[in-house]
């Protein structure tokens, strides 16, 4: 069936604000629950008994302020509008919410958006518009927690593997597999240099299956691109925030969210666009 492309591209941007919406969930919970899961294993381990805890996932409880507590009421809830109706705060105790919420659903709403626009109706948007949401979701979680979660990078590998074999991503399935072997192993051996050589650790596990990923949705030969776009900004962005003396304690800047841009400028541009765009 064919879609008048402008509709159906509006269709699902709105689309995209919903799923946003439940991204700023993921964000804020998925850590949590990974902190509530390591410490139930900690107690398991030293023969003491977790303590008992409410039920605690992406579902329950009921989203609330941190502030005061005030349930989120369904209207309150809406992408964006909501938060301009409240003006950016809560309806009872009038804290003010993140900026960040909208932006998320924003975000979100306009890579749902390009996706329609760019891949048509079909599996193929779907498919991009997945790996649009988790690279959003990864973003906003390491860039708070230094964290990226299994729960999203492996299935974001898996996810473009198999839609590399369905023929969704136009990347032959030799290419991406290789991907998945050169993005992984490109980071840990870079891991290992640097912590033989300054005793310190560089990075974390979940950058190399981050990059491991994206080699799989765009193959091994757009890594280069990808990693120069991230070191470039990573780069720049340390030392914008050395100078302004906004470095979290230890100094740390999390790679995964440059990692991240370089995947979506990817999706956005393609590969070699990184390349002009930097200058090579």
């Amino acid at each position: 069936m064919l879609l008048d492309p402008l509709p159906y591209t509006v269709l699902i941007g709105v689309l995209g604000l919903l799923v946003g919406s439940f991204l700023n969930v993921v964000i804020h919970r998925l850590p949590k629950m990974m902190e509530r899961g390591w410490a139930a294993e900690c107690a398991q381990l030293s023969g003491q008994e977790a303590p008992a805890q409410e039920p605690f996932n992406l579902v329950v409880p009921r989203s609330r302020c941190p502030h005061c507590g005030h349930p989120i009421r369904w209207y309150e809830n809406i992408p964006v509008l909501s938060y301009l109706a409240l003006r950016g705060k809560c309806s009872s105790c009038r804290a003010p919410i993140g900026l960040r919420y909208p932006l998320v659903e924003l975000v979100t709403g306009g890579l749902f958006a390009w996706c329609a626009w760019r891949w048509g109706w079909g599996w193929s948007a779907a498919a991009w518009c997945l790996f649009s949401a988790t690279l959003v979701a990864l973003t906003a979680i390491d860039w708070d927690t230094t964290l990226l979660p299994d729960d999203l990078t492996l299935p974001l590998l898996w996810g473009g593997l198999i839609a590399a074999a369905l023929g969704l991503t136009g990347v032959p399935l030799a290419d991406a597999v290789w991907g998945v072997v050169a993005g992984y192993l490109s980071l840990w051996l870079v891991f290992w240099a640097f912590k033989l050589v300054t005793g310190k650790e560089g990075m974390g596990y979940g950058d190399f299956k981050l990059f491991a990923a994206l080699g799989a949705w765009f193959g091994w030969q757009a890594l280069v691109p990808i990693i120069l776009m991230a070191s470039v900004i990573g780069a720049l962005v340390g030392i914008g925030m050395k100078l302004t003396q906004s470095l979290r304690e230890g100094g740390v800047v999390p790679f995964g969210p440059f990692l991240a841009l370089g995947g979506l400028t990817a999706m956005l541009f393609g590969p070699q666009a990184i390349l002009r765009a930097i200058g090579l």
